[in-house]
């Protein structure tokens, strides 16, 4: 397929956030259109009756999930769906031709006993996990160029790995030494409603949550023993905030050896270079979460301790974007050929 010819997409779970905003950014592809949206709980009716926003921007009816109506109006399926759901469903739309992009965790470990520690169900069968294209962008990239199946990596993962992988590479780090810390808006836990997440429990308040227990911990450390030739296990906690969107992570490890901030400023940009949504700080500078609101980019800054040898390493992203549909879209484009921004070239929303 050619960039002149108009893809056609399907998105499974369109009622959820990470639906929502593939959406909404699809509406900005020039190559992309949205052919079919769909929810199994609320087929029939139209997106915009529950997302007023969407109102005369996508007037569509939601379909239900039919494997045969959906390659009939489509060419690439996203799933956005729940963890456990899309191994049931990423199998059929493969069979049926369709690239497919999924958003969940189902296929993003490798190790079957992994998945089901973390994730408390069975596993999907392990050959589609192989098969899956582990679609960290600016690391895997060139994997995911002409792949038809990619699993999209979680928001935290993202955060963090971005912030982590470079110097794990280089060696710079002591991989066993790494501490994450990790804040998430309340998005991130999804639509559905729950205790921890209404409005008297969230407001005015800050606390940590699945803590040792988190299901991206093994997504990173599975990637960064890739980066370091071993296996590395980290110590990462994650916390809610009163704020819709956006991941701060602050990662802190030793250093191998003596080293400026300016120093890691200078290997990441060389790392990420050529990559359009990895912006990396000068050094004394650092990044917000409402400097990439709404976009697909990562943020990243560098502070040096000499007292005690560590670098604490901040990185922000919007997780609804560059931790979901931002990155869905962007491994789409990869594994299409096309230019990595087509459809992601907006700036964040200031203030």
């Amino acid at each position: 397929m050619t960039s002149s010819t108009q893809l056609r997409a399907a998105i499974v779970g369109s009622t959820g956030y990470g639906g929502v905003e593939l959406i909404r950014l699809l509406q900005s592809h020039p190559y992309v259109t949205v052919t079919s949206v769909i929810s199994s709980s609320t087929a029939g009716t139209p997106i915009a009756e529950g997302f007023p926003h969407l109102n005369e921007i996508c007037t569509d009816l939601l379909d239900g999930i039919d494997v045969e109506l959906i390659r009939s109006k489509a060419d690439v399926v996203f799933l956005a769906t729940p963890n456990g759901i899309s191994m049931k469903l990423a199998p059929d739309f493969l069979a049926a031709g369709l690239k497919v992009i999924d958003l969940s965790g189902d296929f993003r470990l490798k190790n079957g006993d992994t998945y089901q520690e973390w994730y408390k169900h069975e596993p999907a069968p392990s050959e589609w996990v192989e098969r899956a294209v582990y679609g960290l962008a600016e690391v895997y990239g060139e994997q995911v160029v002409g792949s038809d199946f990619i699993s999209n990596p979680g928001c935290f993962t993202t955060t963090s790995l971005l912030a982590l992988y470079p110097a794990v590479k280089a060696g710079w780090i002591d991989p066993d030494s790494i501490i994450i810390d990790a804040k998430s808006g309340v998005s991130g836990a999804g639509r559905g409603a729950s205790f921890g997440t209404h409005y008297s429990e969230i407001n005015e308040n800050f606390k940590a949550y699945k803590i040792n227990k988190h299901q991206h911990i093994p997504e990173i450390e599975q990637v960064l023993s890739e980066a370091a030739g071993r296996s590395v296990i980290t110590t990462f906690t994650t916390h809610l905030v009163p704020m819709t969107r956006g991941i701060m992570a602050t990662s802190y490890a030793t250093m191998t050896e003596k080293r400026k901030a300016s120093e890691f400023v200078e290997l990441y940009r060389q790392f990420y270079e050529g990559r359009s949504f990895v912006r990396i700080y000068d050094d004394g500078k650092w990044p917000a979460t409402k400097f990439v609101y709404g976009s697909n980019y990562c943020d990243i800054g560098f502070s040096v301790d000499e007292r005690t040898g560590r670098i604490t390493i901040i990185s922000v992203t919007d997780n609804l974007v560059k931790g979901a549909a931002g990155q869905a879209i962007q491994n789409l484009n990869l594994s299409m050929g096309w230019d990595e921004t087509l459809g992601l070239q907006f700036t964040p929303v200031y203030p």
